[in-house]
């Protein structure tokens, strides 16, 4: 019986170091794993990889500077023998161009202030539309409240004053009349 029970008490020991084992997530470092992971001086510095970043980023940015610089001497040394020959045929033709340029400035000055107009045009529109929007919930509202108060009028003992109600629901009775009829013809 006592191996029986050493047994049960072994599997309950096993089990428990399995239980405490998956619940701290596996089994922990080993004592020199701990201490050289101690001794390592790689400590997590937001700064420092913040500046590394940096770093290749302007790395990167001054070679692709280098690179556009060599394209455009490239460039420029093709189309400066180009330059010449066309330098001699325009000076005729620069004159009629500067006429164009002035007739255009002022055709686009004209443009802008159309477009300007236009502009104030719906703008004065659409003020034009909210005030009158504005203005009929206003008599809507005074309209409601007029309404309200006659139907919350009370009489001397606090009892309602049925006529100002009498006159509302006859005068809705009127209108879906006025609406049934209007809709039939």
């Amino acid at each position: 019986m006592k191996k029986n029970e050493e047994h049960s008490d072994n599997r309950k020991k096993k089990h428990m170091m399995k239980r405490n084992i998956s619940r701290l997530g596996g089994s922990g470092l080993s004592l020199e794993a701990f201490a050289n992971a101690k001794s390592k001086n790689k400590q997590y510095n937001p700064a420092i990889i913040k500046k590394q970043r940096e770093f290749y980023k302007n790395a990167k940015n001054v070679n692709k500077f280098k690179k556009l610089l060599k394209q455009q001497n490239q460039q420029n040394d093709r189309s400066l023998g180009q330059k010449h020959d066309k330098d001699v045929n325009e000076t005729d033709k620069d004159k009629s161009e500067r006429t164009r340029r002035k007739n255009s400035a002022f055709s686009l000055e004209e443009l802008y202030r159309k477009q300007h107009e236009e502009k104030e045009k719906e703008r004065m529109e659409r003020e034009a539309v909210l005030r009158v929007r504005k203005e009929e919930r206003e008599q809507a509202e005074t309209r409601r409240k007029a309404v309200r108060e006659k139907m919350l009028k009370k009489t001397r003992r606090g009892q309602p004053v049925m006529k100002y109600r009498i006159e509302h629901l006859l005068e809705t009775i009127q209108g879906s009349t006025k609406m049934a009829a209007g809709s039939e013809s």
